[in-house]
């Protein structure tokens, strides 16, 4: 499995309807509303690169097209906590 870790930054206002879209896909473990430079963090897991294109192509591009201004992907390497 890999695991990557999604900023995104919605556009003002759209902030919930991206909340909405995401939270009950299968790939997403964990997501947050959060204060600052980005609107939501997401921690994907996904069976490998093709499944990270093809949550980022499917779902966030599409999102993207309204609802997202910018995101932003880090692919976890090591220290998860076990």
């Amino acid at each position: 499995m890999m695991e990557a870790i999604i900023l995104i930054v919605a556009r003002p206002g759209k902030e919930n309807e991206v909340y909405e879209a995401l939270k009950a896909h299968p790939a997403v473990k964990e997501i947050y509303r959060v204060y600052g430079e980005y609107d939501v963090l997401l921690r994907i897991e996904v069976e490998d690169i093709k499944g990270l294109d093809s949550f980022h192509d499917g779902l966030l591009r599409k999102l993207g097209e309204g609802d997202i201004e910018l995101t932003e992907t880090l692919i976890a390497s090591t220290y998860g906590i076990k």
